[in-house]
């Protein structure tokens, strides 16, 4: 009889994604507090330079939901590897780029390395011990928004002293030994699913996605009621209804409605819109609102470095949390966690937006925003993963992250919309204004809290979850999160 061949010991597996999911987490936020820098550097203009996030915004929200369906037909090992080339490439043109156009091609090419994140939650389902599948889930969907919120943290020292070109040396090196290390550790994915890529509907999901965002991006700077803004929406409306209409007659669809229209499935993608807005609008808008002189009434005049420090909180609360999400996800339930967490976040919202005239403020609300969007960012994956069948597990977390990014897109256009409608005549937004998009942000996190409501009930098995840590050590605890998805599955 032929022996099983040795497969590569899940925790090694766990550490190499880790890697690579935090390098893509990184470069979503480096670049943010440091516009100026870039700008200055490139020669361009405040207008222009705002394309340096918007290519990669559109790329990734391409590109996420076909990397993770070409992972599901081909080997999620294999595009997991190509995702983190990409990510390579892109760092290394941006690194040497010396104009603004060379720039945006880069960040779109570093955009096609937002399929890490379906990727490597479909190689835990395949490759993780059952009962720990939960835990390493939530562990990684919480690195997306502590290496957010640690590029915000870490891009001004690595400015001061190394210089901007740095904020995309050092992701190259990183996501370079990713990629070698997951070429010859990772094992293959031994679940396929059957097709090929829709590139009709591929085309479609790209078109509504570049007219929305697009809109929506550019919507603060050409005004909401442009003629432009309003016809790019409403051809986006209109695309959307075509690519949907495609999708559901499609023998081999991109996204499967009938899996979209499971309720585990939209509402956790509704949950994931609203939380989106609150994550990235407030990453984006805080450095700035922190770096304003404080003889504008408001503000604290920090570096960007010291705005950086200000939000260290909220990476140190989300990577806390995410730590034991599996065990938290055990013993309450997702659904649970998620309405909390929705609900925590909205407070710390609410708390800056009425309370920010000292920096024990900030760090209260930092602390408890990142609680907040721990718990949440966590259990939602949890909820997708554990509704659909193994071999779309890439595909249905791919759109859910996607959705997160185009809330984060949404948010940001209108959080600038609602601060700039408060500007002084000397461009200086006013305290009010940020008051109303923070106030904005917390009534996003509520409306999570209820569309989190609507997910089905959840059954939790205490005795397993009992039984399964009994059986681990305080290390491996550590290191996994011990979660067990079979107290967590709808009924």
């Amino acid at each position: 009889m032929e022996a099983t061949p040795t497969r590569t010991h899940h925790q090694v597996t766990f550490a190499v994604l880790t890697v690579g999911v935090s390098a893509f987490a990184l470069l979503q936020s480096l670049v943010m507090p440091v516009l100026p820098t870039v700008e200055a550097a490139l020669g361009t203009s405040q207008t222009n330079v705002t394309w340096v996030l918007t290519a990669y915004l559109l790329s990734a929200s391409i590109f996420t939901p076909i990397m993770g369906r070409l992972g599901d037909m081909h080997g999620k090992k294999r595009v997991f590897v190509v995702a983190l080339v990409a990510l390579a490439v892109g760092s290394l043109l941006a690194a040497l780029a010396t104009s603004l156009s060379v720039m945006i091609v880069a960040r779109a090419i570093q955009g096609i390395g937002g399929g890490v994140l379906p990727l490597a939650f479909g190689i835990i389902r395949d490759e993780f011990p059952k009962e720990k599948v939960a835990g390493a889930v939530g562990l990684i969907a919480s690195l997306i928004s502590v290496g957010a919120g640690a590029g915000i943290v870490l891009a001004g020292p690595i400015v001061d002293l190394l210089g901007y070109r740095w904020l995309f040396w050092i992701p190259l090196i990183i996501t370079s030994i990713a990629g070698l290390t997951a070429f010859f550790v990772i094992p293959e994915s031994p679940i396929r699913s059957k097709g090929k890529v829709n590139w009709l509907t591929a085309f479609l999901l790209s078109a509504w996605l570049v007219l929305l965002l697009l809109a929506v991006s550019q919507a603060p700077s050409w005004g909401w009621g442009s003629p432009k803004v309003i016809g790019m929406i409403v051809a986006a409306a209109i695309v959307v209804a075509a690519w949907i209409f495609a999708e559901s007659r499609s023998s081999n669809p991109l996204i499967d409605m009938k899996m979209m229209r499971i309720r585990s499935v939209w509402a956790a993608n509704l949950v994931a819109l609203l939380m989106g807005i609150g994550m990235y609008a407030g990453l984006g808008f805080l450095p700035q609102f922190l770096q304003t002189p404080s003889s504008a009434g408001y503000g604290f005049g920090a570096s960007v470095t010291q705005s950086g420090l200000l939000l260290l909180p909220n990476a140190i609360g989300m990577l806390a949390v995410g730590l034991f999400s599996g065990l938290l996800a055990a013993r309450f339930g997702s659904k649970n966690l998620l309405i909390a967490g929705s609900l925590v976040t909205a407070s710390s919202y609410f708390i800056i937006a009425f309370l920010h005239s000292s920096e024990i403020d900030i760090y209260v609300a930092m602390s408890i925003s990142g609680i907040g969007f721990g718990l949440a960012f966590a259990a939602m994956s949890n909820v997708v993963v554990a509704a659909v069948p193994p071999e779309q597990t890439g595909v249905a977390s791919g759109m859910n992250a996607n959705i997160r990014t185009i809330g984060g897109s949404l948010g940001a256009a209108f959080m600038a919309s609602v601060v700039a409608a408060g500007a002084s005549s000397s461009g200086v937004p006013t305290e009010a204004g940020y008051t109303n998009g923070f106030m904005m942000l917390g009534i996003a996190g509520g409306l999570a809290a209820v569309a989190a409501l609507f997910i089905p009930a959840l059954k939790r098995d205490k005795k397993t979850h009992l039984e399964d840590t009994a059986e681990l050590s305080h290390p491996e605890l550590a290191m996994v999160a011990g979660g067990t998805l079979s107290g967590d599955r709808s009924e």
